[in-house]
């Protein structure tokens, strides 16, 4: 404990100049793996907040202690940062600290000194990158979550007309999910057509055709009609070629004329004015 501390102390001692020299090797570093996107100031206060943490350390505070390393590491992670470069970093933070701090002793003596640093730094390390772990995890299944929710989203246009515009390519688990919003939406929006758009969707195979006609058949079953709109022709021409029987799913070739055959089905319909 004795000689963790004299490295707490030589780091609060000598703060500014590890501060300024760290901070340097780490926009550097950033900058080689052409990553540098923020400010001088910003790479400064996230390596100043590391020592922070490492000299709170030392006061045996452990609540304080993990509230501050997940802290850290929230803001390393909205950062962008990959653990390998973490890592880097810390590295580079250990040989600013240890060779003034070694030089003129002996062998032993920096043998004795890597062993005490690593012994006290080491526990801070795994804590920050346990908790780096954790929180990009939970990070990326919210985006997860989020992006599941805007990638099938149900939007009524008319009174008991919705329509859910599809992008993108559609799988397994992307198909449930579409499922899930389309049935939630039918039943909250009350209504009576949806309009499924797949002019964004750039394939459509055997399986995506499957997920269709299930969407298509569930929407039946809640009291509702489902019109696919937007099958464009080389669209058209794959489900010929594939075989794949859509006879019992109504189609359109474009939005517009999908939303004209709602309005009809809805018992209304687009009147063209003129101005007299």
């Amino acid at each position: 404990m004795e000689k963790s501390n004299r490295i707490v102390e030589y780091i609060q001692t000598n703060r500014e100049q590890i501060l300024k020299e760290w901070s340097k090797k780490v926009i550097l570093m950033d900058e080689q793996r052409a990553a540098n996107l923020i400010s001088e100031k910003v790479y400064i206060n996230i390596c100043n907040d590391y020592i922070n943490l490492l000299i709170n350390s030392s006061t045996n505070q452990q609540k304080n202690s993990e509230s501050k390393i997940s802290e850290f590491t929230q803001k390393i992670v909205q950062l962008g940062w990959t653990l390998g470069f973490i890592m880097d970093s810390l590295s580079e933070f250990g040989k600013i600290v240890f060779f003034p701090m070694a030089d003129k002793t002996s062998e032993k003596e920096q043998v004795e000194f890597i062993l005490d640093y690593d012994k006290w730094i080491s526990p801070i390390n795994v804590a920050v990158f346990n908790q780096y772990a954790e929180t990009w995890q939970r990070t990326v299944s919210l985006q997860k979550i989020a992006l599941q929710e805007l990638s099938a989203p149900l939007i009524p246009i008319f009174e008991n007309i919705t329509i859910m515009p599809l992008v993108g390519t559609i799988d397994t688990e992307r198909a449930k999910s579409i499922m899930e919003n389309l049935l939630q939406g039918v039943v909250k929006h009350r209504a009576q057509v949806v309009l499924i758009d797949i002019t964004g969707v750039p394939v459509v195979d055997t399986m995506v055709a499957h997920h269709i006609i299930q969407a298509s058949e569930a929407v039946r079953l809640v009291g509702a009609k489902c019109l696919i709109v937007g099958i464009r022709p080389e669209i058209a021409q794959t489900i010929v070629n594939l075989g794949i029987n859509l006879t019992q799913v109504m189609t359109k070739n474009s939005l517009q004329k999908g939303i004209e055959a709602a309005l009809e089905m809805t018992n209304r319909k687009v009147i063209s004015t003129e101005e007299s």
